[in-house]
């Protein structure tokens, strides 16, 4: 199992930016799947989550109204989309599954309940 986070770089303040989580050997549509992010010198923190069953999704509140999560079941990816970007969000993001809650209709915001986890993608939030 693999999974790639992809889509992070350099953006000004108040930019978008869209990173995707790509899986080969898992299929996504299955399972809860989480963003998280981690800046220098701090603790991992969930950004967004979204469920395997109905897509429901949450976030934290730092987030909330200027990232989405969703699903493409066709291209086996996950995304986050992200607007209104302020230094405040530099961070490397990992994209991670809850194969925990497979079917469930909720996901999660903690890092312990993933078991699997792709490697980073550095967004830089920065004029």
């Amino acid at each position: 199992v693999q999974l790639q986070a992809s889509g992070g770089g350099l953006v000004k303040p108040g930019g978008s930016l869209r990173l995707s989580c790509a899986a080969s050997g898992l299929t996504l549509d299955y399972y809860a799947i989480g963003w998280f992010r981690q800046a220098p010198g701090k603790e991992r923190e969930a950004v967004s989550c979204i469920s395997s069953s109905e897509d429901n999704v949450y976030s934290t509140d730092s987030v909330k109204g200027r990232f989405t999560i969703s699903r493409d079941k066709g291209k086996n990816t996950v995304y986050l989309e992200m607007s209104s970007l302020n230094p405040d969000d530099t961070a490397v993001y990992y994209c991670a599954v809850d194969r925990f809650r497979r079917g469930d209709y909720v996901c999660v915001l903690e890092s312990g309940e993933y078991d699997y986890w792709g490697q980073g993608t550095q967004v830089t939030v920065s004029s």
